[in-house]
C-alpha cells in the first residue's frame, strides 16, 4: 500500500477510532496493523494523534530554491546552454556583466559562486533539451583530385600552435537534398578552439572558396594548416591552388579518411554547437537571407570565442571495454590564445583591445533579436510560397 493510500485510510478510520469503546477500538486497530503492516504500539500512537497538516517538509531544507534556480537557468541560456563544468569555469567572467543588469540577492551571487559542476546539473535537469535531431549528408567525393592531397590525421595532442584548422559545412535542406538552399561554412582552430562560420549559396566550390577566404581574413592568426573531409566543395583545385600556388608560405592542405567522421572530430562537434543550435534543421531557401544569417554568425562566433570555454582532450586510457578520457582545465579560445607562446605580441594585443570593448549580455540579447527577426522572415517566406 502507498504511503498516499495509508494516509486516507488513516483519515478515514481515525474519528471512529477515538470515539469507539475498548471492545470496537480493538477491531478497528487489528484492521489498521493487517492492512498497514505497522506494529501495535505505533498504531495506537498514530489512531490516537490529532488529525494536523505537516508544517514542515522532513528531510534538509531547501538550499537551491526556486529563485536560485531561475537565475542559474537565465545564465544557462544566455552561455548557450553549455555544460556545467564550462559554465563553473565561465561564470566569474560573466557574473558581472549579469549583475549589472539583473538584480540578484547576495545569497543567490555566494550561491552561484560556491555551486559545483554537478550541482548544476541537478537544478537544470528540467530545462534541458531532450531530443538531437540527425541532418542529411550533402558530401560527394571526387576520385580524380585525392591523389593530389594526402590523408593525414593529427589530434589535439599533436598541435602546439594555433593555425591548423578544420573545415565542415551543413546543408540546411530540410528534409529534401533537391533544389538551392543555404549551407554554412565552419572553420575550427584545433590548438584553441576558435570557430568561424559563414553562410553561403549552395556547396558549390566557389561560395565555399570565397567564405574560406573571408574567414581566412577575420582570423586572429596566420593559418598553416588545412583539414577537411572528402567532398567536392574542398577537393578541387581552385582551392588546392589558393593554399599552395599563390601565397609565399604554402597551407599544408590534407583531407582525412572517408566515411571516418571521429577523424574531424573538432569540426564536428561544431556543426551542432555553432550551427544547428541557431539555425536547426529548417530549409532556407532564398538567398536573400545569407546576409543576415553572417549577422548572426558575426555576433555567434564573437561570444564562443570569447566568452564560452571550451575543454580539450589531453589522453585516452583504454580500460577493459571501456575507454576513460581526461580533459584540462576549461578555458575561452581567447584565452588560450592570450597564453599562447607561438603567438605574436602584435596580435595578442589586437584580441585585448577587442575583448574590452565586448560586453557578453549585450551579444546575447543583439543576438536573440536577429535570430527572432530571421525565423520571422522565414515563417513569412513559408506563408508567401503555401498562398
Amino acid at each position: 500500500m502507498s504511503i498516499e493510500a495509508r494516509k486516507e485510510y488513516l483519515k478515514a478510520i481515525r474519528d471512529r477510532y477515538q470515539k469507539a469503546d475498548r471492545k470496537y477500538k480493538t477491531t478497528i486497530l487489528n484492521e489498521f496493523c493487517a492492512v498497514c503492516r505497522y506494529s501495535r504500539k505505533y498504531a495506537i500512537r498514530v489512531l490516537n494523534s490529532k488529525a494536523s497538516m505537516r508544517e514542515k517538509k522532513p528531510g534538509r531544507k531547501v538550499k537551491y530554491d526556486a529563485e536560485f534556480a531561475s537565475h542559474l537557468k537565465e545564465l544557462w541560456l544566455l552561455m548557450g546552454m553549455i555544460c556545467s563544468k564550462k559554465m563553473k569555469v565561465a561564470m566569474p567572467t560573466w557574473m558581472p556583466f549579469y549583475l549589472a543588469q539583473t538584480e540578484v540577492s547576495w545569497s543567490v551571487q555566494i550561491k552561484l559562486k560556491h555551486i559545483s559542476p554537478a550541482t548544476m546539473d541537478r537544478v537544470l535537469k528540467p530545462f534541458r533539451a531532450q531530443a538531437e535531431r540527425r541532418g542529411l549528408s550533402t558530401t560527394r567525393p571526387d576520385l580524380l583530385i585525392k591523389n593530389k592531397i594526402p590523408i593525414k590525421l593529427m589530434s589535439g595532442r599533436d598541435i602546439k600552435r594555433p593555425g591548423f584548422v578544420e573545415a565542415d559545412t551543413v546543408a540546411h535542406c530540410g528534409d529534401s537534398i533537391s533544389g538551392f538552399y543555404a549551407s554554412s561554412l565552419t572553420m575550427t582552430d584545433i590548438y584553441s578552439g576558435w570557430t568561424e562560420n559563414r553562410a553561403c549559396w549552395t556547396k558549390g566550390k566557389t561560395p565555399v572558396l570565397n567564405s574560406i577566404k573571408s574567414i581566412e581574413e577575420d582570423l586572429p592568426f596566420a593559418m598553416w594548416g588545412f583539414a577537411c573531409d572528402n567532398g567536392t566543395e574542398f577537393l578541387n583545385y581552385e582551392l588546392l591552388d589558393y593554399f599552395k600556388r599563390y601565397r609565399s608560405v604554402p597551407v599544408d592542405f590534407v583531407r582525412r579518411r572517408p566515411y571516418k567522421k571521429n577523424d574531424n572530430a573538432h569540426v564536428e562537434q561544431k556543426n551542432w554547437t555553432h550551427v544547428r543550435q541557431l539555425f536547426g534543421y529548417e530549409r532556407f531557401e532564398d538567398e536573400k537571407l545569407l546576409p543576415l544569417m553572417n549577422e548572426i554568425y558575426l555576433r555567434w562566433n564573437t561570444l564562443n570565442n570569447f566568452f564560452i570555454p571550451v575543454m580539450k582532450l589531453e589522453s585516452k586510457t583504454r580500460v577493459g571495454a571501456k575507454i576513460k578520457k581526461k580533459y584540462d582545465e576549461p578555458q575561452t579560445p581567447y584565452q588560450r590564445l592570450i597564453e599562447c607562446a607561438e603567438l605574436d605580441d602584435d596580435e595578442k594585443e589586437v584580441l585585448k583591445n577587442r575583448y574590452q570593448t565586448l560586453n557578453p549580455i549585450e551579444l546575447r540579447k543583439g543576438l536573440n533579436d536577429k535570430l527572432q527577426t530571421f525565423f520571422q522572415t522565414v515563417k513569412r517566406q513559408k506563408f508567401k510560397r503555401v498562398g
